[in-house]
């Protein structure tokens, strides 16, 4: 039984004793009693009836009363899962905004990286770009500084090829005067001749041997060298060996052209690298 129909128990129960306490005083002061006990029955019966209206009341408010509690219930359960439904909304809107927050987090991150980034390379561009002017300015420079070059290689190209021409049409004019002397059977050795002196102390290397087997002499006039002067031969290397005499035909300040004088010790060829002395002490100590 409920809290309510407990209560309408105990309010039937009271109206009972009331009107029992009424029919005793109404009984015991009435002097007609026939009187009295049709007016009692009448009571009873009105009690009764109102009795029975009041257990229909109580049966309406028992099925009002269960109703209520189960549609409180069904309200309970529905406000109970709206409330659950409402927290997991509310754990699924901190779950998204704390990922919301982490993701704003990475991207302030990314953000403060990316402008880093674009600053380093803003700075890069600028000395890329300020090295890029020093380099066009280097290369400009370079520019007119190979056309200096390139002037003078051409000058000086022309200067090798007419001092080339002149050193062999020199060689060639020694070549046929050593030929008209030969051929009116004079010698052609200019050691023999008046004013030539002896070389001085000196020692060098031969630079080149050419198809004619002339000599270029890394020593020259101002060596103290001179033409007709006689230089003793010589190969240092593996061993020290004695190769022949060579006589200088022409000298330059720096440089100077023999002629190996007969044969040299058995015919052996001379090499670029061989040395040439006025002596044998004129050789480096080794």
């Amino acid at each position: 039984m409920t809290f309510v129909g407990k209560i309408l128990v105990i309010v039937i129960m009271a109206f009972s004793l009331m009107f029992l306490g009424v029919s005793i005083v109404v009984f015991s002061t009435a002097t007609n009693w026939s009187e009295a006990a049709a007016k009692l029955k009448e009571q009873v019966t009105k009690a009764n009836q109102q009795n029975s209206d009041a257990t229909a009341q109580i049966e309406a408010l028992k099925k009002d009363a269960a109703k209520a509690e189960a549609d409180h219930k069904a309200a309970q359960q529905a406000l109970d899962n709206s409330i659950a439904q409402l927290k997991d909304d509310k754990d699924k809107l901190l779950q998204d905004v704390t990922q919301a927050r982490t993701q704003l987090v990475t991207a302030e991150t990314n953000a403060a990286t990316a402008l880093a980034d674009s600053e380093a390379r803003r700075k890069e561009t600028e000395m890329l770009r300020e090295q890029k002017l020093d380099v066009e300015k280097q290369a400009n420079e370079f520019k007119i500084h190979q056309s200096e070059l390139n002037d003078q290689i051409r000058i000086l190209t022309r200067e090798r090829d007419v001092a080339k021409k002149n050193a062999e049409d020199l060689r060639n004019r020694a070549a046929a005067f050593s030929s008209l002397l030969r051929s009116h059977g004079l010698s052609d050795d200019v050691s023999q001749l008046k004013g030539v002196e002896p070389p001085p102390s000196v020692h060098g290397e031969v630079l080149r041997v050419d198809s004619n087997n002339r000599l270029e002499l890394s020593i020259g006039s101002d060596d103290g060298l001179a033409v007709g002067q006689e230089l003793q031969l010589f190969r240092l290397k593996p061993a020290a060996e004695y190769l022949g005499k060579v006589r200088i035909i022409s000298v330059d300040p720096d440089q100077a052209v023999g002629v190996v004088i007969g044969k040299t010790v058995q015919g052996k060829k001379v090499k670029e690298g061989d040395s040439v002395a006025s002596t044998f002490r004129s050789l480096p100590r080794s």
